[in-house]
C-alpha cells in the first residue's frame, strides 16, 4: 500500500514523515527504511530506521527509482516500511510527472505483493494530483 503526504515545499511535510517513522518503529515488527536526497535528517531519526541517501547511489530516473526499491526488498525480508521524504526529487520525477500516476501504481504493486507499506512526502497540492491517486493521500496541507 501507498500512502502520500501532499503539501507545497515548506509546508511542514518533512517534520509529519518524521513524526510519523519515529512513532512507528516503537511498534514495528520487521524493518523500517527512510528514503532520502540527503543526510540532514539523520540526526531526527530513531537509530533503529535505515537512512539511505539515495543520491549516493546514482539513480538518474523513475526505472531506476523502482529498481533501487526492489534491490532494497531483495536484500531485507523482513521490510516493515519504506519512508520516501522528497519522492519527487529521489524517484527523478520533477521534470516528469507525466510519470508519476504510473510509478506511484508500479510501487503499490510491489508493496502489496510483498507486504510492505511505502509513505511518500509529495510536493504538490492535492488539486494537481491525477484522481486515481486521490484515495491513497493520508494528509494533505
Amino acid at each position: 500500500m501507498v500512502q502520500l503526504i501532499l503539501g507545497k515545499k515548506g509546508k511542514g511535510k518533512t517534520k509529519i514523515v518524521l513524526e510519523m517513522v519515529n512513532k512507528e518503529i516503537t511498534s514495528a515488527n520487521g524493518n523500517i527504511v527512510y528514503l532520502d536526497k540527503g543526510i540532514d535528517h539523520m540526526y531526527e531519526l530513531n537509530n533503529k530506521i535505515r537512512l539511505i541517501n539515495v543520491r549516493e547511489y546514482g539513480v538518474s530516473n523513475a526505472d531506476e527509482f523502482i529498481g533501487f526499491i526492489r534491490g532494497i526488498l531483495s536484500q531485507d525480508h523482513d521490510l516493515e516500511q519504506i519512508y520516501f521524504d522528497s519522492f519527487l526529487k529521489i524517484a527523478n520525477l520533477e521534470n516528469n510527472m507525466d510519470r508519476l500516476e504510473e510509478v506511484v501504481n508500479k510501487l503499490n504493486d510491489i508493496s502489496e505483493a510483498y507486504g510492505f507499506k511505502i509513505i511518500a512526502s509529495v510536493s504538490m497540492d492535492e488539486a494537481e494530483l491525477p484522481e486515481s491517486l486521490k484515495s491513497k493521500v493520508i494528509v494533505s496541507l
